[in-house]
């Protein structure tokens, strides 16, 4: 008998109707929301399972997310896509502001400058993603997020200036 395998590899996800997330935007705070995705009550964005996000912890000013590397993150050298890196530095420093938002209000990313440190492959293990506040204002933040793998070694940093709205006003 003899065995072939397509060299194609394919990867099929899921998502929940991210409706479920702004339907809670202005009745419970940033802080809330994440601990409701983190629990389950909420299903996470979107965005997470397109790039296979693992755990999340949050405190406040304070936001932790896994990636596993995998095949499907590389670019053509052989090593994750700085995109991917890139997602996984805002997630974590917009979610960090996200932590310290009252009800009813919003935000958006003005900015994010990484800087790249090593290459990540499937082989550097665990990535570990830790965005911080590093000062908030009542119209603008300033978050970091640090980035390192399995070894603790920092593999990349980002730092973002995010936009505070009254929810009401970004309609």
């Amino acid at each position: 008998m003899t065995q072939t395998q397509n060299p194609v590899r394919s990867r099929t996800f899921a998502w929940p109707d991210p409706a479920s997330h702004q339907a809670q935007l202005g009745h419970r705070s940033g802080l809330d929301l994440m601990h409701a995705m983190i629990s389950g009550e909420l299903p996470p964005p979107p965005v997470a399972h397109l790039i296979d996000m693992g755990a999340m912890t949050a405190a406040d000013g304070q936001v932790t997310v896994e990636l596993a590397p995998q095949e499907f993150h590389y670019n053509p050298l052989g090593t994750v896509h700085g995109g991917v890196l890139s997602t996984l530095l805002d997630t974590a420093a917009a979610c960090a502001v996200h932590t310290t938002l009252p009800p009813g209000t919003g935000y958006t990313s003005l900015d994010l400058n990484v800087k790249f440190l090593r290459p990540v492959t499937v082989e550097s293990g665990l990535l570990t993603c830790t965005g911080t506040v590093l000062h908030r204002g009542r119209r603008t933040a300033l978050a970091e997020a640090r980035l390192t793998d399995a070894a603790d070694r920092l593999v990349a940093h980002a730092t973002s200036n995010c936009l505070i709205f009254p929810l009401d006003a970004a309609t």
